[in-house]
């Protein structure tokens, strides 16, 4: 992987395969540029560069202790600059949180795709204290407790699936994701609800979702198509449970990106 210098110095890893328009893609929790092979497999058969890349204290990428969501919004503007400084961008999940919010900072973006963001748009918000308790668990070097904490009371999975994650190494694998977990909820904490920027920015905006996912994406989504006037939604059926299809999300990107 290459790697690009975020503003404060930090190291970012990212790959970039294909030829043809850009493509930056932005992984949600958890998750890293390797999991994001698929969609940009697609996106290349498509006709597009696609670009992936480890978001800090993840992977192949560093870190620096304090960093804030600026700080992440800085990091997707130096890989977009490492490739040209010219890119559409699509974000998943927690991804397309900060798609959003870079742009709303002025990070140039030439159109976004915002896949199912986790806007709770001030309901039902994780306890206020989640962020230190996150904090701690790392501090302590206690990553697999602290990813089934983020599971628990962030993503909402159910005891008895966190549970047999850990037994069957599921936790064990994703610990060294630990302290990203903590810059992932400063994140869609801080910007819960869209700032006036956000909701402002002048790029082409599709927001994408499946007919089939969790009730607070669906909400997330259709309240964030709502609240920028000329935002698009798109659903995809075959993106299912919060899990983005990459054939047909290369498909609705092709057929609005010349």
């Amino acid at each position: 992987m290459d790697a690009a210098t975020s503003s404060d110095g930090t190291l970012i890893a990212y790959e970039q395969r294909g030829e043809g328009p850009t493509v930056v893609i932005v992984n949600g929790a958890l998750s890293l540029a390797a999991d994001a092979r698929g969609i940009a497999d697609a996106l290349i058969d498509a006709g597009f560069r696609a670009v992936t890349w480890d978001r800090r204290a993840r992977g192949s990428s560093g870190d620096k202790r304090g960093s804030t969501p600026e700080d992440e919004a800085a990091d997707l503007a130096a890989v977009i600059d490492a490739v040209g400084g010219d890119a559409v961008v699509l974000g998943h999940s927690s991804g397309a949180v900060l798609a959003l919010f870079a742009a709303s900072l002025g990070v140039p973006v030439r159109s976004l795709f915002l896949s199912e963001p986790p806007l709770r748009f001030g309901v039902d918000e994780p306890a206020a204290d989640l962020v230190d308790r996150l904090q701690r668990l790392v501090d302590e070097g206690l990553g697999e407790e602290t990813v089934e904490t983020f599971q628990l009371e962030v993503i909402g999975i159910p005891r008895e699936m966190v549970d047999a994650g850990r037994a069957s190494g599921e936790l064990a694998g994703l610990a060294p994701l630990a302290q990203s977990t903590v810059y992932d909820l400063l994140l869609t904490t801080q910007v819960s609800v869209p700032t006036p920027e956000m909701r402002a920015v002048t790029q082409p905006v599709t927001v994408l979702r499946g007919a089939q996912t969790f009730p607070m994406l669906i909400t997330g989504s259709d309240r964030l198509a709502e609240a920028i006037p000329h935002a698009e939604l798109v659903v995809v059926p075959e993106s299912v449970m919060h899990r983005l299809d990459p054939v047909a999300t290369a498909r609705v990107v092709r057929e609005r990106v010349a």
